[in-house]
C-alpha cells in the first residue's frame, strides 16, 4: 500500500481531496458537501441538503454526483463549476479614519450581508453580500440544529466565521474596533459558540436572548475587535427581527404595525407603542428556491417577475429557474387563466421558458407556504381582539421582498387584501436596523419586554385557519 495515498491520523483514515486544482483533506466516510462548505467552497443546496432538488451536482473523479449524498472514502479530484461572486459593493470611500467605522452583518439563514458605516456622518460605505455557507448542513434552522445535535457546533460556526473573514477583508480597511450583528437566535448561538441543541426540543430554552458581547479574535473573526449581537425576543424571533421591527418604527398613535419576514421560517410581529405579539410562521423552504422543481433564489438567472407577455429575469440573461417574486407571480397567473382551481390543483406542466417550468407539485408547495403566512397573521390580529383596519402599515420584509409584487401577493393569498394598500416593502430590514442600532438611536425596551410569543402549532385559531386558507388561493 502507497502511504502516500492517505494517511492515518489519531486512527482516524484521511483522504485527500482535490477541488478544482486545490487540496485538502477529508475524514473517511466525510459529507462531500460539509467538507466543501468547511473549506469555504459553496454549492447550490435548496433542499438542505435533502438529495431532493438534484441542485448540487459536481463532477467527482469525472462523474456527476450529488456533492451532499457523497460520501468520500478514497482520494477523489472534484470539479466544480466557478461561482459567480455574489458581492455588492455600494460605495468605494473608505479614508473615513477607522475609530468612525464600524461594520453591521445580519447572517441570515440562507444570505450573509456586510456593511461598513461610517458612524460619523451616518452613512454606509459599503455593502457585500455572499451566501450563508451553513446552508450545506441544511437549509433551515431545524436542520442546522439537527446537524449540530449529531456532529457539534465547531463546523457551522467555522464556516461561517470562514465567510464573515472573506467579506470583512473585501472591504479593504483596516481593523475596525466594532461589528455589530443580527441573525435569528439560532444563527447567534452558533456564531458566539453556544450550544443550540436546546433550541429544538422542547421547552426551546436558549442559553441566551440579551444582546451579547465577545471578543472578535476568540470567535475567529479577523479585522474586527469587539462582536456585539442585538437582543432577540424569543427562541424563535431572534435579533433580525428585533432590528427589523426598530427600523420600521413605533405606529401612529393608537394603531398598530405588522412586520412580515418572509422566508423558511416566516417571523410576524404585530405591535402598537405598548408593545405587541409575535410567532414564527414553518412556511417551508419555496421561498428560498427549495422544494419548489426550478427554484433559486434570487440571484443571476431567477425569474423574478411574470406576466401575460412578459417576463423579468435577474441579471437580464437567460433563465435558469424561479426565485420567490416570480414563483408568486406565476401562479397568480395561471389562477387568471384557470389553470389552477380554486383547491391549488393544476392538470399539467406549465412552461415559462426553456428549461424551467412549474409543476403541479411546485403549486401544492406554495400552497402551504402561503397559508402558514396569511393564517400566522390573522393568529396575532385575533390574538390582540383587533382588526385589520387597526393596523397602519405592514412592512413586508425579507431577501425577494423588493421584487414582490404586492397585488399577486394578495391574490395569490399569500397577504390579507385588506392590507394590500398599507404594505411597505423593507428589503433586507435586519441590516438596515442593525445599522440604525449601530448608530446609537438605542431599541424599544417597552417592545422586547411586552412582546408575548404565540405558539402557533398550539393555537386552536391558526389550526383552522390553516386548512381554510389552503383550501382559497384568492
Amino acid at each position: 500500500m502507497c502511504v502516500c495515498v492517505n494517511k492515518i491520523i489519531r486512527d482516524r483514515v484521511m483522504f485527500k481531496v482535490t477541488v478544482n486544482g486545490n487540496f485538502y483533506t477529508a475524514e473517511s466516510g466525510a459529507l462531500l458537501s460539509v467538507v466543501l462548505s468547511e473549506n469555504g467552497i459553496w454549492v447550490e443546496h435548496p433542499c438542505g441538503g435533502k438529495g431532493l432538488c438534484k441542485k448540487c451536482r459536481v463532477k467527482v473523479n469525472g462523474r456527476d454526483e450529488l456533492c451532499c449524498a457523497y460520501k468520500i472514502n478514497s482520494d477523489i479530484t472534484v470539479e466544480i463549476p466557478v461561482q459567480e461572486k455574489e458581492a455588492r459593493e455600494e460605495g468605494v470611500d473608505t479614508s473615513v479614519p477607522n475609530e468612525s467605522l464600524c461594520l453591521c452583518l445580519d447572517i441570515g439563514t440562507t444570505t450573509l450581508e456586510l456593511a461598513l458605516v461610517d458612524r460619523k456622518n451616518k452613512e454606509i460605505l459599503k455593502t457585500f453580500k455572499a451566501v450563508n455557507p451553513q446552508t450545506a448542513m441544511g437549509a433551515d434552522v431545524i436542520s442546522r440544529i439537527a446537524y449540530a445535535t449529531e456532529n457539534g457546533t465547531a463546523a457551522l460556526q467555522k464556516c461561517v466565521v470562514n465567510k464573515m473573514n472573506e467579506l470583512i477583508s473585501q472591504m479593504g480597511v483596516e481593523a475596525v474596533k466594532k461589528m455589530y450583528v443580527s441573525a435569528n437566535t439560532t444563527m447567534l448561538h452558533i456564531l458566539f459558540g453556544e450550544d443550540c441543541t436546546s433550541l429544538g426540543v422542547a421547552p426551546y430554552t436558549p442559553k441566551f436572548l440579551s444582546s451579547k458581547m465577545a471578543d472578535a479574535k476568540g470567535l475567529g473573526i479577523e479585522g474586527v475587535k469587539e462582536v456585539e449581537s442585538l437582543p432577540c425576543i424569543d427562541t424563535f424571533v431572534g435579533a433580525d427581527i428585533v432590528a427589523g421591527v426598530y427600523f420600521a418604527g413605533e405606529p401612529a398613535k393608537g394603531k398598530y404595525n405588522l412586520l412580515v419576514d418572509l422566508g423558511t421560517n416566516t417571523e410576524i410581529v404585530l405591535w402598537s407603542e405598548q408593545g405587541g405579539v409575535c410567532t414564527s410562521a414553518a412556511s417551508g423552504p419555496c421561498f428560498e428556491g427549495g422544494n419548489i422543481s426550478c427554484g433559486m433564489r434570487a440571484t443571476k438567472g431567477a425569474v423574478c417577475g411574470f406576466s401575460e407577455g412578459s417576463m423579468a429575469v435577474i441579471g437580464n440573461t437567460i433563465p435558469k429557474g424561479l426565485c420567490a417574486s416570480g414563483l408568486i407571480d406565476v401562479v397568480a397567473h395561471l389562477i387568471k387563466k384557470g389553470k389552477i382551481d380554486s383547491t391549488g390543483y393544476m392538470a399539467e406542466d406549465f412552461s415559462i421558458a426553456y428549461g424551467v417550468s412549474l409543476t403541479g407539485e411546485d403549486v401544492r408547495e406554495y400552497q402551504v407556504a402561503k397559508s402558514a403566512v396569511y393564517s400566522g397573521i390573522q393568529t396575532l390580529v385575533n390574538e390582540l381582539k383587533i382588526s385589520f383596519a387597526d393596523i397602519d402599515k405592514a412592512y413586508i420584509c425579507g431577501g425577494f421582498s423588493q421584487g414582490l409584487n404586492i397585488k399577486n401577493a394578495v391574490f395569490t393569498g399569500l397577504i390579507p387584501k385588506e392590507l394590500q394598500e398599507k404594505c411597505v416593502l423593507l428589503g433586507n430590514s435586519s441590516l438596515s436596523g442593525t445599522v440604525k442600532y449601530a448608530l446609537g438611536n438605542g431599541l424599544s425596551e417597552k417592545l422586547l419586554k411586552k412582546s408575548k410569543y404565540i405558539d402557533l402549532a398550539e393555537h386552536p385559531f391558526f389550526a383552522g385557519a390553516f386548512i381554510k386558507n389552503m383550501e382559497v388561493f384568492s
